[in-house]
Order: structure tokens, then sequence, then C-alpha cells
């Protein structure tokens, strides 16, 4: 599963640690019964990529790095002050993950996170998931599998 944080921030349990598990030939020590979700999480991927230009990959060096904390704040990746992101590979560099209470609280507990992460040498496409998560169209729930394309050519 591509987006298991989300997953795991919902119910509590961590999916890879499971799958570690198993693999190594242990039974999986929960049942379906077990498993309860609490709340909403939202993941955003963050890449070096240059909204403004198509999205166009952007390789370069991290100059500076500031990862937001506090409960139910999740940043997943293996950057740091100095890390060169290189051209050949997927520009992902790595995933924020949020959970609260509902979605309302949710989206406001990501665009705090957002704006804490702090990722300079590049452009990102960190801005562009801060002005989506204060959209009143995505707070209101009115989105849809068209919706990125539309929204952008506003």
């Amino acid at each position: 599963q591509v987006e298991h944080p989300v997953t795991e921030m919902i119910t509590g349990i961590d999916l890879v640690q499971a799958m570690i598990r198993i693999a190594g030939g242990e039974p999986l020590d929960i049942d379906q019964d077990d498993i309860s979700v609490s709340g909403h999480a939202i993941e955003c991927r963050i890449n070096a990529e240059d909204p403004a230009n198509d999205f166009r990959p952007w390789p370069g060096t991290i100059e500076a790095l500031q990862i937001p904390e506090g409960d139910g704040i999740r940043f997943d990746a293996m950057l740091y002050e100095g890390y060169t992101v290189p051209p050949f590979y997927d520009s992902l560099l790595g995933k924020l993950i949020v959970h609260s209470s509902d979605r309302g609280a949710c989206l406001m507990k990501l665009s705090e996170a957002l704006k804490g992460l702090g990722i300079t040498g590049l452009p990102t496409t960190i801005p562009l998931h801060v002005q989506l998560a204060e959209d009143p169209e995505v707070i209101a729930g009115r989105t849809h599998t068209r919706f990125l394309e539309q929204w952008l050519n506003r």
C-alpha cells in the first residue's frame, strides 16, 4: 500500500512492522475485529518540483531543512541538510502525514504543518499544498478527480 501511513495514523497499527514479522514467519497478531478507525488523516507527497513550471522536477541541494513536530504529525523522508536531489529518479522528497479528530481539524493541522516544513535550496510543492489545504472548495469537500487541473487554471 503506497499510502500506508494514512492507514497507520487512523488505526494505530504499524503495517510495515506487521509485514516484516509475517515475512519472518510470525503469525499476524491481530484480527479484523481488533481494528478500529479513529479520526481523519491526510498525506501530502512533497516533491522537488516547480508547480509554476508544469511541475518540472528540480534536482539540487537541500540547503536548510526544518521538520514540523507534534502530536498527529509525521514526516517520512531521508532528507538532511546538504543532501543532493539527483536528476535521475522520482522527485519525491518525503511524505507529510497529519492526523486529527475530523477532516476540518486535519486540514487546519495540515496547513500549519506544511508552513512549518522548511526545505530550501530548490523549489518544492509545499506552497501548492498549503494553498490547497486552505482552499474553500477543498475545505468544503467539493473536489473530484479533475479538480486539480481546473484549480491550477484559475
